[in-house]
């Protein structure tokens, strides 16, 4: 492993400088640790709960979910550790925060990227296989699948131990990969729902019947527009950080670009936050889990 950019990153000279910045990312670190956390448990919860959703697409938010509370559980807790060993100067514990925590970035990142992008693909092929799609998308299969992310991640990540090179062409590749996928896949949903649609409004001006698609399309167009959502915030909250990492320089020689580069990370962990508050707002039957696993919570803890 190449140790020079974890020298850098824990013995930079000027951060006496910015120990003000430094509190504040703290302070921040340690709300979106707890909203992460506290979110996307209530999520899980209420996702089993769910019964509306294909079990497939269930398991891709409940994996995207998981993900989300490992960011908040375990990343934002040792980025956390890694500002204070900074301020603090402990440089043992600064190098192992560092590399911790560069590793389960890089893991939950991907894993995110990935879940992400097979969620639009899923949503795309309920639409073309129509009721071909709960036989050929199983369970079986999409845990497989599942799986197969984590794995992929986590030895790309861990190879940071033996070049640090290796992750971050692997995160440049994957970026534009997961992306050009996503809109793809948008595109060709909205294309063929529009087709529908001007296919269904010909049917009523001729007053002929006409074929009509099993599907359910509203429905249907709910689902997308939950995965679009989450799929947009993503992109968002990832995006500066895409843009900020190659212009920063690896020793972060100076405060301002050590103090961007950590905002744009920060950016990266709101959206673990944020995706919660998404499922609530866009997944009516997760909502009502949610309410009644709280209320049910406040209930036990009155009663006690």
């Amino acid at each position: 492993m190449d140790t020079r950019e974890v020298l850098y990153q824990c013995s930079a000279s000027w951060t006496s400088e910015i120990h003000g910045e430094f509190i504040y990312l703290s302070a921040f670190s340690i709300f979106l640790s707890i909203t992460t956390v506290l979110g996307n448990t209530l999520i899980l919860i209420g996702l089993r709960k769910v019964s509306s959703l294909h079990p497939p697409s269930k398991l891709l938010f409940r994996c995207l979910a998981t993900t989300d509370l490992c960011v908040g559980f375990i990343t934002m807790t040792l980025s956390f550790v890694y500002w204070i060993s900074l301020t603090h100067e402990e440089l043992n514990l600064c190098r192992y925060a560092v590399i911790s925590s560069t590793i389960t970035s890089y893991t939950l990142s991907s894993v995110s990227l990935l879940a992400a992008s097979a969620i639009s693909m899923d949503r795309l092929l309920a639409l073309l296989l129509g009721l071909r799609y709960r036989r050929v998308v199983t369970l079986k299969r999409t845990y497989v699948i599942v799986v197969l992310l984590w794995i992929m991640s986590a030895v790309a990540s861990l190879l940071y131990l033996l070049d640090r090179i290796i992750p971050i062409w692997y995160g440049r590749i994957l970026n534009p990969v997961c992306l050009v996928t996503s809109i793809a896949s948008y595109t060709k949903i909205f294309l063929k729902l529009r087709r529908h649609q001007t296919q269904v409004h010909g049917h009523i001006l001729q007053e002929q019947p006409g074929p009509l698609n099993p599907l359910n399309i509203e429905r249907y167009r709910k689902a997308v527009s939950s995965a679009l959502w989450v799929q947009c915030t993503l992109v968002a909250c990832y995006l500066p950080f895409i843009i900020v990492r190659p212009l920063v320089d690896d020793d972060y020689s100076s405060p301002s670009s050590f103090v961007i580069y950590n905002l744009a990370v920060t950016l990266v962990f709101l959206n673990s936050s944020l995706n919660p508050f998404l499922y609530c707002w866009k997944i009516r039957e997760v909502k009502q889990a949610v309410k009644e696993s709280i209320l049910r919570e406040a209930l036990c803890c009155f009663s006690s």
